[in-house]
């Protein structure tokens, strides 16, 4: 894990030295800015058709770093992290909402649930009708709905015959 965390610390000094946000990266690259912080913090992989796009916009990328970027990524996280203030409230919001946001789901799709791997993310800036300043955070997921199981369609059972 280690390894992990020094080639972390690498990426994310390449982006230091580029002096960009994420945000200016995403925008470089055709990315979402969540989605480049996850590259750069190895919890997604890198494709080698995006690989010249980062590379372009990240100078300070060398090719043994992309290279490792381009390997699956173990994704996890850190425990603590929950504990973390911006961490723990986008839980909080979660937690607080989900039952709600669920049912809605339900209501509109049917039973079934939003992927998180064929999924978008993305944390964008507006100013509120107050004039203060707001942060919008999209989920966008695929919708997946929940299969009845029935044996024959079952692929991987061999084909029984019933008397």
């Amino acid at each position: 894990m280690e390894e992990s965390g020094a080639t972390v610390r690498r990426l994310m000094a390449a982006k230091e030295e580029s002096e960009k946000s994420f945000s200016d990266v995403a925008a470089e690259t055709g990315l979402t800015n969540v989605y480049v912080a996850q590259l750069l913090r190895r919890q997604a992989q890198l494709k080698p058709d995006t690989a010249p796009a980062l590379k372009a916009a990240l100078p300070a990328l060398t090719d043994e770093l992309v290279e490792l970027m381009m390997q699956p990524p173990f994704r996890s996280y850190h425990p603590d992290i929950v504990h973390e203030p911006a961490i723990y409230r986008l839980n909080e919001a979660v937690m607080h909402f989900g039952e709600s946001i669920k049912e809605i789901i339900n209501e509109e799709f049917g039973d079934g649930i939003m992927s998180a791997i064929d999924f978008y993310c993305s944390v964008d800036k507006v100013r509120g009708a107050d004039g203060k300043d707001r942060v919008v955070v999209t989920f966008d997921g695929k919708y997946l709905p929940y299969t009845e199981q029935k044996s024959e369609h079952m692929m991987s059972r061999p084909t029984r015959k019933t008397s």
